[in-house]
């Protein structure tokens, strides 16, 4: 099979292994693996960013985007989430962020009149290096990015520092909904998909949700959403 040049990222619960040779992505998990194809469909979005492993409930009713989900679903499932900065016209490279997310149709159900409801299953950060115009719906070139995390020896201080900053972010809140936040952390193996948990669920600030997903350093992340956190505390305090 030749020279893989692995490299481990997470999705959800699932160790999965990120893979290129001949030219193709892979996106290998324990029981099945997924292509990350060099093209695909993005619904660009205004102040909408999706995390890999978190989920986002779509309503699809523009009748490009209906005919994005067709074709997503009678391929691969995929398709990604891309913010949208500005007016449609043009290159779409002028009014939409550089960096958004692959997801995967988990659940979808069509209604009478046409338009959907799904489920998208975040998959990985990938950047748009170019825009295509093949289809009626806004297709891109990507190119997966892998978070990094370094130095490795610091795996774990890295993990307890932000897993303080939430603990102290939700002591207020009542014992059941502790619980589950803690839940969803003790997902985490990695300090990459804890930075991904806490981004997706806690932050609201659309800039800065942006920002952390453009971040391939998850050691970058970690700082600005300690202090995220930290202020969000204090302002529940005031």
């Amino acid at each position: 099979m030749g020279d893989w040049g692995v490299e481990t990222v997470m999705v959800e619960v699932f160790s999965i292994r990120l893979a290129r040779a001949a030219g193709m992505w892979m996106v290998v998990l324990t029981m099945e693996s997924l292509e990350i194809p060099d093209r695909c469909g993005v619904m660009l979005l205004p102040d909408c960013t999706l995390f890999p492993h978190g989920g986002l409930p779509l309503y699809i009713f523009e009748r490009r985007y209906r005919k994005m989900l067709e074709d997503a679903l009678e391929g691969d499932c995929l398709f990604a989430v891309g913010r949208l900065t500005g007016e449609e016209t043009g290159d779409p490279a002028e009014y939409s962020a550089p960096v958004g997310t692959i997801g995967l149709v988990r659940a979808s159900r069509e209604q009478e009149d046409g338009t959907s409801q799904l489920l998208l299953h975040g998959v990985i950060r990938v950047r748009f290096n170019g825009w295509v115009d093949e289809r009626e719906y806004p297709v891109a070139e990507i190119e997966p990015i892998v978070s990094v995390f370094e130095p490795y020896d610091q795996v774990d201080a890295a993990m307890k520092t932000l897993r303080g900053a939430v603990e102290d972010a939700v002591r207020g809140l009542p014992d059941e909904v502790q619980a589950g936040v803690f839940t969803l952390l003790d997902r985490a193996d990695g300090p990459g998909l804890m930075t991904d948990i806490v981004s997706q669920q806690f932050v609201q600030d659309v800039d800065l949700r942006q920002r952390l997903l453009e971040l391939g350093s998850v050691g970058d992340r970690i700082p600005l959403l300690c202090e995220y956190l930290r202020l969000a505390s204090e302002r529940a305090d005031d």
